[in-house]
Order: structure tokens, then sequence, then C-alpha cells
């Protein structure tokens, strides 16, 4: 798939510099050890193009590139001055998720869906918790993680978090293999071919009530939100084989409930 080039006014992408991971420890020594002023807004610059990148996720957009790379520019500025050589992690593995956040955050606050000042809430002590996280300790919080330090139950962080997303188009490719492309208006019901076997739909949806709290929220991010074992294990701290294993449990115990 091609990848589209980010034009922001008054910026030459292509004459961007870009550090080398050696250059960026040398740069960071000298801003935390010597205080040097010059060594931080060098590191700032350097990765510019990291913030470009990223800002490819959003082409498809309607929003203004050049606000979206001064937010991005934002959290760029917050892992500079947080990051921690003792992390033992390259700069961008750590940076990534601050600028993601803020310009995620930035998007949120704008957005033109009216969320419950409640779910927002949540959202914004999740998101904020996931920073400070980062920041302490040089890695992403799982879902447990930030679930214990806030007092909120997963399930509520997830469906917070999910309805803060930022909303896309429904001809927003979602797959392509080189030959047909799927777009998300392909994986949209079509009402005039539904079913109209409410028995069933509600024999489901209280058999899915049923289920332990850990269970349902597999099968909401396997089944609705599309995610794979491997992506739920690294959100919830677990091993990819036992999610397996709660998904499997899960579906037996829903057939069981629907007989």
């Amino acid at each position: 798939m091609a990848r589209h080039k980010v034009e922001i006014t008054g910026v030459k992408t292509s004459e961007l510099k870009t550090l080398s991971n050696e250059q960026q420890l040398d740069l960071f020594r000298k801003m935390q050890i010597d205080n040097d002023k010059s060594a931080r807004e060098q590191l700032i610059e350097g990765n510019f193009k990291l913030v470009l990148s990223i800002l490819r996720k959003f082409l498809n957009r309607s929003d203004d590139m050049d606000d979206l790379f001064q937010i991005g520019c934002i959290g760029l500025t917050k892992a500079v001055d947080n990051f921690n050589l003792d992390y033992n992690v390259k700069f961008s593995t750590y940076a990534v998720p601050l600028i993601l956040g803020e310009i995620k955050r930035y998007l949120r606050d704008n957005s033109i869906i009216r969320i419950s000042r409640s779910v927002k809430d949540i959202a914004y002590k999740a998101l904020k918790t996931k920073e400070q996280f980062m920041i302490d300790y040089g890695r992403e919080a799982t879902i447990d993680e930030i679930s214990k330090i806030i007092g909120i139950d997963q399930i509520d962080i997830i469906c917070a978090l999910e309805a803060t997303k930022s909303t896309i188009s429904m001809f927003e490719p979602i797959y392509n293999d080189g030959g047909e492309t799927i777009y998300v208006f392909d994986q949209i019901e079509n009402p005039n071919e539904s079913s109209n076997n409410w028995d069933l739909k509600i024999a489901l949806y209280d058999a899915l009530n049923k289920l332990k709290q850990k269970e349902q929220f597999i099968m909401y991010q396997r089944y609705l939100i599309g995610k794979t074992q491997m992506e739920i294990s690294d959100e919830l701290g677990i091993s990819q084989a036992q999610v397996s294993r709660i998904e499997k449990n899960a579906i037996n115990n829903v057939k069981k409930l629907i007989k």
C-alpha cells in the first residue's frame, strides 16, 4: 500500500534531519547531565519526522495537518523532557505513545459527537494514567494496571476509551491483500438482509451478560472490536494461551446457556 506524504505549511519535510540512536543517546546525556538546552532543541527537531510518520495515520480525516503536527510536537516535547536513559529502550519506542496520545486527546476534545461527561472523565483518567505510567516506567500500562491505579473496572475503562475514539469514514479501507480492498461499509449489516430471529438474539444477549467479566471483555474485543488474541493479551497483561482458553470457555458457556 502506498505511503502518502504529510504536507506541513512552512516545513520542508524532505529536508528534516534525523538522528541515529547513538546521536540521540549522546544528546540526552548532554541535556540531562550538562543541562545543555541546545541538545534538547536538537532532540526535538531531530524527531519531527517521527511526528510526521504518526500523522500518516490521520491522513483520511478532514483535520488540519498543520494543527495536528503542532499537537504532535507537544507530545514529542513531553517525551524528550521525561525520557530516562535507564529505561533501556529506544527513544522512538517511548515517544510514540505520548505523541499519539496527545493527538488523540486533541481529536477527542474537538469531536462533533457528544459523549457523556462521566464517560469522558473515565477516558481522561485512563489516558492520563497511561501517559504517566509510560513516563514512570518506560512502557505502556495494561488495562488491568490502569484499572487498579484509578479504581475503575476494566470493562468501564475499555468502553470509555472505545467511545471516545475518533470516527472514521465508511469508505475507510480496513484490509487489502494486494487484491480486492475491504472497506468499513462492507462490514456493516444490511437491515434489509438481516435475520428477524429475535428470540435467538435475546437469548444470546442474556447469555453474554451471564459470563464472567473477563469472559465478557474478551468476547467483546474479539467479536465486536475485531482484535487479535495477541492484542488482547498485551492489554490484559496475560499470555495469548490464557486469552485463548478464556475465549474457548466463554463460547462453550454461551452455547450451553442458549440451548
